[in-house]
């Protein structure tokens, strides 16, 4: 067995998520831009043999849970057969997809069969004209088309929410009880610094202490869930009248760098250590030059040494990364 992929702050990396593409179907304002997107042109893009061959190199080195992302994957031709190569590497124990439903409907049976259990959703209001007022396309109808698709094919199925200030407190309820009549997790994602308009800044993130009493006052309380892990990025919580759990990502007001397992690999082949990252490691070139595992497992190696501590968003040193989400991976 090879060592674990320590940092110099001791945290033990087990998580890889890899972005397929950074094109995507929906242009929501916090994420990209309306129009003039630019994309990485194609050739530029890692193609399923160079994904699985990184993601098996990885999981020699102790990566065990994957998660394809994008942009949106969905949109990438063939993905069931990268989700079947991907679910086949040893030592691989966990394998998810995040997306923004739009395509589910057709491709919820083909990504099932293809061995993909565990599916997050994009979804930040079930009000159909603040989804286009946010998404800035008319698709809610085949989002939750897409939700209920996967629903009835056993996925477990959780739906991500960008918690903006002053825009969506009036989805904060009813997407939660959305989620908790049909069996999902709803988690909401406190507003980062990503955006491509550079339009963040601190007053527009709505708190997830703030959601959480919304939560409890017109739904029901909610608890700590007992005993969680550590080095997952949401913080859950459980109603106390037994109708489910509530997921909080709280980059922005309880950032959990210091437990961070994750590594990230761009669809352009870059890798990185944190979502916040001003460097990365370029995987292609060496690996389509001709590179060896090992020398493809020494860039992993050295990559997750020089984790830094932190991304440091609530302090004066922070600089936002030169990439937008969409071009880094959700």
């Amino acid at each position: 067995m090879a060592p674990p992929l320590v940092d110099s702050f001791g945290r033990v990396h087990d998580n890889l998520r890899v972005s397929v593409t950074d094109r995507c179907n929906v242009r929501c304002f916090y994420c990209m831009p309306e129009t003039e997107v630019r994309f990485v042109k194609r050739g530029e893009i890692l193609d399923f043999e160079e994904i699985e061959r990184f993601a098996r190199i990885a999981a020699g080195l102790g990566i065990t849970k994957l998660r394809v992302t994008g942009g949106e994957p969905l949109l990438r031709r063939g993905l069931p057969s990268l989700i079947r190569g991907l679910a086949s590497i040893p030592g691989i124990a966990d394998l998810a997809l995040t997306t923004n439903g739009v395509l589910l409907s057709e491709l919820a049976a083909p990504l099932y069969d293809a061995g993909l259990r565990r599916i997050n959703v994009h979804l930040d209001t079930l009000d159909r004209e603040r989804f286009v007022r946010i998404t800035r396309r008319d698709e809610l109808g085949r989002v939750l088309a897409g939700i209920e698709a996967a629903r009835r094919l056993g996925y477990r199925i959780k739906l991500n929410a960008v918690a903006v200030k002053n825009l969506v407190e009036p989805d904060i309820a009813p997407l939660a009880r959305y989620a908790r009549e049909n069996g999902y997790e709803a988690r909401f994602i406190e507003f980062m610094p990503l955006d491509a308009q550079n339009l963040w800044d601190r007053s527009k993130v709505l708190l997830a202490d703030d959601i959480i009493e919304t939560l409890s006052r017109e739904i029901a309380p909610l608890d700590p869930v007992p005993d969680p892990d550590p080095r997952a990025p949401a913080s859950e919580y459980a109603y106390a009248d037994g109708g489910g759990r509530v997921g909080f990502i709280a980059s922005v007001s309880k950032p959990f760098c210091l437990n961070c397992n994750r590594l990230r690999l761009t669809a352009d082949g870059k890798l990185r250590y944190c979502l916040f990252a001003l460097e990365e490691d370029d995987v292609k070139t060496p690996m389509r030059a001709g590179a060896s595992d090992e020398e493809i497992a020494n860039l992993i190696r050295r990559n997750a040494a020089g984790k830094w501590e932190g991304h440091e968003i609530n302090s004066s040193r922070f600089v936002a990364p030169p990439r937008p989400m969409y071009a880094i991976g959700g």
